[in-house]
């Protein structure tokens, strides 16, 4: 199962397919006794999504038998030992997806030429994505991390070794103490490269990064590095070599401490647009803001969701199920704001007091 969304990997799911891509969301559930219904309850909505592929006369008998099949292997791929908080299975002629993801989704099916993005797009925003460099003299590892883990990313070359020819640890040992290896050309040359693959990945998918190692290999990268110099570094030897729940615990609290710092300063700044009235606040305000692009700042507490319906001036309370109603109309504002170029920010709960849950700062 997928969990990382990288712009080019979401450019390349937004994608047009030939009809029909299908969309199958559930939610899912961590703990006892709503996990216990999650297999009958995907085996159900699979059956839904056949069920209207049967019944679809723009479908001919052979891409039907196609996306049915797909359908199957992805069901099979599933595995619900460790569920988090939803699921999306992605399914069309020649090719299926499934993602886990860290926040909840509305069960529905959609059949469509394009793949429904934005619960993927809202449940990364939440994630509030960020690198980790693990650094020592023959190893630079690279981690994907997100709400609650991190796992190791084999991309852009990493993990970056060095060979015995190239790393000699009998000669490093004559050389003298462990800072001395920092200062061998071979090892800084070796530093030089992680740093240019690292701003390589981060023009790609740009995030915060934390860099750990011992001191004297953060110290070497701050006389070397150009983007590594920037991050921030984390006093920790050994986790190129580490399992990731090692690299989690010792990233997890600066971590923590950078998004308290973060929540703060966003207060202030919601504090002032609401003083120069370029402010918004609540599901509805926000929403129209966003539709015309004036957002440049979302603010949204974790948790947040609430079902709507439109009635043609504005966004209405509606009930789970009934006709015309958008139950994540949440993650339609994210996506709609992202795709606009706002920058979106998932807080704690309750940490936007009187604005509703979901605030704005308007362009204009």
């Amino acid at each position: 199962m997928e969990h990382a969304l990288s712009p080019a990997t979401l450019s390349e799911l937004r994608r047009p397919r030939p009809y029909p891509a299908v969309s199958v969301l559930t939610p899912t559930h961590r703990r006892e006794p709503g996990n216990a219904e999650d297999r009958v309850r995907l085996r159900n909505v699979v059956a839904e999504a056949k069920k209207q592929l049967d019944s679809d006369p723009a479908v001919t008998r052979k891409r039907r038998a196609d996306v049915a099949g797909q359908l199957d292997r992805a069901l099979a791929e599933i595995d619900l030992a460790h569920p988090e908080d939803g699921l999306v299975i992605y399914a069309a002629p020649g090719e299926h997806q499934v993602w886990s993801l860290a926040r909840a989704v509305p069960e529905r099916v959609v059949l469509s030429d394009t793949f429904l993005t934005r619960n993927l797009v809202s449940a990364q925003a939440a994630e509030r994505p960020f690198w980790v460099l693990a650094v020592s003299a023959d190893r630079v590892t690279l981690w994907n991390g997100g709400a609650d883990r991190v796992t190791e990313e084999h991309a852009g070359g990493f993990p970056l070794t060095r060979d015995r020819e190239n790393f000699d640890a009998e000669r490093q040992e004559r050389i003298g103490d462990p800072p001395s290896t920092f200062r061998d050309e071979d090892t800084r040359h070796f530093l030089r490269d992680a740093d240019t693959a690292v701003a390589r990945l981060l023009r790609e998918d740009p995030r915060p990064l934390y860099v750990t190692g011992t001191q004297a290999a953060l110290s070497c990268l701050d006389e070397l590095g150009s983007v590594t110099r920037e991050a921030v570094h984390i006093l920790h030897g050994g986790l190129s070599h580490a399992a990731p729940d090692a690299v989690w615990q010792a990233v997890r609290p600066r971590h923590d401490a950078e998004a308290r710092r973060d929540t703060s300063a966003l207060a202030r700044v919601l504090d002032s647009a609401r003083g120069h009235r370029m402010f918004a606040a609540g599901v509805d305000e926000v929403w129209q803001n966003a539709r015309e692009g004036r957002v440049r700042l979302l603010a949204v507490e974790e948790n947040y969701r609430v079902t709507v319906r439109d009635d043609g001036a504005h966004l209405v309370p509606a009930v789970s199920g009934d006709l015309d109603a958008r139950e994540d109309i949440v993650d339609e504002i994210v996506e709609q704001c992202l795709e606009t170029g706002a920058d979106v920010r998932f807080v704690p709960d309750g940490a936007l007091g009187e604005a509703a849950a979901i605030a704005g700062v308007l362009r204009y």
